[in-house]
């Protein structure tokens, strides 16, 4: 995984970068950077990773896999080491909607009294005739603010949801979307060094790469003043979603502003301080995690070099049923066009003689 969970590439200098089955000279995304690789490459069904801040749903779409953050609270942060409290949390990455289901079905945190948190419900995938009038939140400026193949393919999928099951796309304004990934930012910052402060002060700099050293640096210049502010601004947002809600089912965007870029040689021992590539990576990750909504992304075509491309679905509060016909739906209309990475390995199949 990337170094501290702190960067989008899983570039790792210390043990190795994990590299995309779909290409081994690009990356892989990050930072649950191996859990996506090893489903890509066919070696597990599932996996899990956790996401701050699209770090489950980031790598799932650069390795061509499905991606799921569920509700904040819905999955038990049990075994998990706390180092961002308000907006990371476990994730799954699956070769399936289904296989992601199951695993969702299986982990699911039960413990709690029905009045913190609504009953699970489960949704049966066996058929996407039950599931219609779905509505499609579109906020074309946001949508549109990535590479061009990925914008074609994206409004492509959107164009196959239509025509297979009748569903609308919604043309809705996301109001202060850069001012919410900022607030994100400082807020992820902030928990992060808080967190991990008794190990902090005894880390000598020298051990870890270039990218993280300067996350650090950033992220421990933040001051209480702007964690309150960011907080405000959460609030602010959680309005505007609501509000969006109100006449969508869903939001509906890429879920990576680019496809899996080159890994260069010189970062594989440093670490990788590449602020354009990675702030297009997580510019649709935000809502997910600093609002706590659920959000998932399925696999929607390739680029032009045949690197995945994925499609992200972010939900009501609780609604992971909606969530995962959604995506299921989408993986259906989209199967056609579907495309083993040159690295897999078929450990289910015939073996070679």
């Amino acid at each position: 995984m990337h170094e501290l969970g702190a960067g989008t590439s899983g570039i790792n200098p210390h043990h190795g970068s994990t590299r995309n089955p779909y290409n081994a000279s690009t990356i892989a995304g990050g930072s649950s950077s191996g859990s996506a690789a090893i489903v890509c490459a066919g070696l597990c069904p599932v996996a899990l990773g956790v996401d701050g801040g699209g770090s489950v749903r980031m790598p799932a779409a650069l390795c061509g896999v499905v991606g799921f953050k569920p509700t904040a609270g819905r999955l038990s942060n049990a075994g998990v080491l706390p180092l961002n409290w308000t907006v990371g949390m476990p994730g799954i990455l699956a070769g399936t909607v289904e296989d992601a289901l199951i695993a969702y079905s299986a982990i699911v945190d039960q413990s709690q009294p029905s009045y913190l948190r609504p009953e699970l419900n489960l949704p049966q995938l066996g058929s996407t005739l039950s599931i219609g009038n779905i509505k499609l939140a579109r906020y074309g400026k946001w949508f549109n603010d990535s590479a061009e193949d990925i914008r074609s393919c994206c409004d492509k999928a959107l164009q196959a949801l239509r025509a297979n099951y009748g569903w609308q796309t919604v043309d809705v304004t996301i109001p202060e979307v850069e001012e919410m990934r900022l607030a994100h930012y400082v807020t992820i910052g902030s928990e992060c060094t808080t967190s991990l402060a008794k190990y902090l002060d005894k880390l000598k700099r020298s051990e870890i790469g270039w990218d993280a050293r300067v996350a650090l640096s950033v992220y421990g210049s933040f001051s209480s003043r702007a964690y309150l502010n960011a907080q405000r601004l959460r609030n602010r947002q959680m309005y505007f979603h609501k509000q969006i809600f109100k006449a969508a089912d869903v939001i509906v965007s890429p879920m990576t502003g680019v496809t899996a870029y080159p890994l260069q040689d010189d970062a594989l021992s440093t670490g990788e301080l590449d602020y354009i590539n990675g702030a297009a990576l997580v510019r649709y990750s935000i809502a997910g995690n600093f609002l706590g909504l659920p959000a998932i992304t399925v696999t929607v075509g390739y680029d032009r070099g045949g690197l995945p491309i994925g499609l992200q679905f972010i939900g009501r509060p609780w609604a992971e049923a909606t969530l995962l016909h959604v995506a299921f739906a989408t993986q259906q209309a989209c199967a056609k066009g579907y495309k083993k990475p040159p690295v897999f390995y078929d450990l289910l199949g015939k073996q070679p003689d």
